[in-house]
C-alpha cells in the first residue's frame, strides 16, 4: 500500500543550529496536535468511512502526515546536529537527552511522550470528519505560531508548506463532510 520515496515532500536544508526552535518543532512532532496524531487518527478512522470516497480521503491524508512527521523529523535533527551537552542544557532539552541521547523521541514540546489519546475516533462519519478539521486547524494555528518564533528562513519555508497542507487538507475534510450531510450518508 505505501511507497516509500528517499526524499521529502518538501526539501529541508537547514544551516544554523537553534536548539530552541528544535524544542519548539516537537509539538508538532509528537504533540496533541501534530502530525502524529493526525496521521494516526487519520489511518484509523478509515476503517470506519461508510463509502470508498471516505477511505480514500483518510488513507491519501493520513499517509501524507506520515511524510510530515518526517519532515518535522529532519528539522529537528539539522537544527541539533552537532549539539553539545551543554547547549542541550541551556535549551532544555536536556531531559530529552537524558533519556534518549541525541535521538529524536515522538513528544510535545513540554516533553509529554505521545499517547493515542490525543485523538478520538467514535465510528461516526460526521463526527470523526468535524474532530478532523479541528485538528486541521489546531495544527495551522500552531504551525503559525511556530512561524512567528524564528527570522531563519531555512525554517520558515518548510513550516509555511506544512501549513498551507493543514488548510488543504481542512478544506478536503470539509468537502467530504458536507457531501455526507447532504446525501444523508453515515
Amino acid at each position: 500500500m505505501f511507497k516509500y520515496e528517499k526524499r521529502l515532500q518538501f526539501p529541508v536544508n537547514i544551516k544554523r543550529k537553534d536548539l530552541k526552535m528544535a524544542k519548539a518543532l516537537y509539538e508538532q512532532y509528537g504533540g496533541a496536535n501534530g502530525e502524529a496524531a493526525a496521521a494516526l487518527r487519520y489511518l484509523n478512522q478509515r476503517f470506519t468511512m461508510p463509502d470508498n470516497k471516505g477511505k480514500a480521503l483518510l488513507t491519501e491524508i493520513g499517509t501524507e502526515e506520515l511524510g510530515h512527521i518526517e519532515i518535522l523529523a529532519t528539522m529537528i535533527y539539522q537544527l541539533t546536529k552537532d549539539a553539545t551537552v551543554e547547549e542541550l542544557k541551556d535549551s532544555m532539552l536536556i531531559t530529552n537527552y537524558a533519556a534518549h541521547g541525541k535521538d529524536l523521541y515522538l513528544a510535545g514540546a513540554n516533553g509529554a511522550p505521545f499517547t493515542a489519546a490525543y485523538f478520538a475516533a467514535v465510528g461516526d462519519p460526521l463526527a470523526d470528519l468535524s474532530e478532523n478539521m479541528a485538528a486541521e486547524e489546531k495544527a495551522r494555528a500552531v504551525y503559525e505560531n511556530l512561524i512567528d518564533l524564528t527570522d531563519d528562513e531555512d525554517v520558515i519555508g518548510p513550516l509555511l508548506w506544512l501549513r498551507q497542507r493543514e488548510v488543504v487538507h481542512f478544506t478536503r475534510f470539509k468537502e467530504l463532510y458536507d457531501y455526507y450531510k447532504k446525501t444523508g450518508i453515515k
